[in-house]
C-alpha cells in the first residue's frame, strides 16, 4: 500500500507565503515536501531528484508553470511526473489564455489537474492522494478538517483559551 510518507512533492509558487502554507498542508498529511520559487529553480530540483508529484503554480517570474509543463512533458521520464496545478488566475488575463492552452493540448488532462487559490486542505491533500494512488482515510479527513477549524479560529482566539489548548495537547503527549 502506498503511504504519504513514501512520496514527496514539489511544491512550485513564486509566493512565500503561500508557498509554505500549501506545503504545511502536506507536511501535515505525511508527505515529503520539497519547495521552489518559480518555474526555473524547480527544474533544477526536478531534474537533480524527480519528485513524485508537483504542485504547480502558474503565473510565475523567471519561468512560468506553463513553460515548465511544456519542458517537463518534453522529456520522457519526467512527463511521467504527475502535475497539479494551483493557481489564482484561472480566471484572468493572467493565466486564463495559459491554462486553456494547457487543457486545449492536453498537456494535462482529466478532472482535478487544477485548482484555484485559496484551496481548501482538504481539497489539495485529496487531488495529491488520488493522483498518487494513495487510499483516503476518514481519518485523514477528520485529522485535516480539524486542523483547517483550528487555524481558522486562532486569530481570534483568546490567550488564555489558547494557553488551555496547548497544555491539552501537551497532557496529551501530541505536542
Amino acid at each position: 500500500m502506498t503511504r504519504p510518507q513514501d512520496k514527496t512533492v514539489l511544491v512550485v509558487d513564486d509566493e512565500p507565503n503561500v508557498r509554505q502554507y500549501l506545503a504545511q498542508i502536506l507536511l501535515d498529511a505525511g508527505f515529503n515536501v520539497v519547495q521552489a520559487g518559480d518555474g526555473a529553480e524547480a527544474l533544477e530540483i526536478i531534474r537533480e531528484q524527480p519528485p513524485d508529484f508537483i504542485s504547480l503554480d502558474l503565473v510565475m517570474p523567471r519561468k512560468s508553470g506553463h513553460k515548465l509543463l511544456y519542458e517537463l512533458r518534453k522529456d520522457r521520464k519526467l512527463s511521467q511526473i504527475p502535475v497539479l496545478i494551483v493557481t489564482a488566475h484561472a480566471q484572468d488575463e493572467l493565466g486564463q489564455g495559459d491554462l486553456r492552452d494547457i487543457m486545449d493540448n492536453r498537456v494535462l488532462s482529466g478532472p482535478g489537474v487544477y485548482l484555484e487559490k485559496p484551496v481548501k486542505p482538504l481539497s489539495y491533500v485529496r487531488a495529491v492522494q488520488r493522483a498518487l494512488g494513495i487510499e483516503e482515510t476518514p481519518e485523514d479527513e477528520d485529522r485535516i478538517s480539524l486542523q483547517e477549524e483550528l487555524q481558522n479560529a486562532l486569530p481570534d482566539a483568546e490567550p488564555h483559551a489558547l494557553r488551555r489548548a496547548l497544555e491539552a495537547l501537551k497532557k496529551q503527549g501530541t505536542l
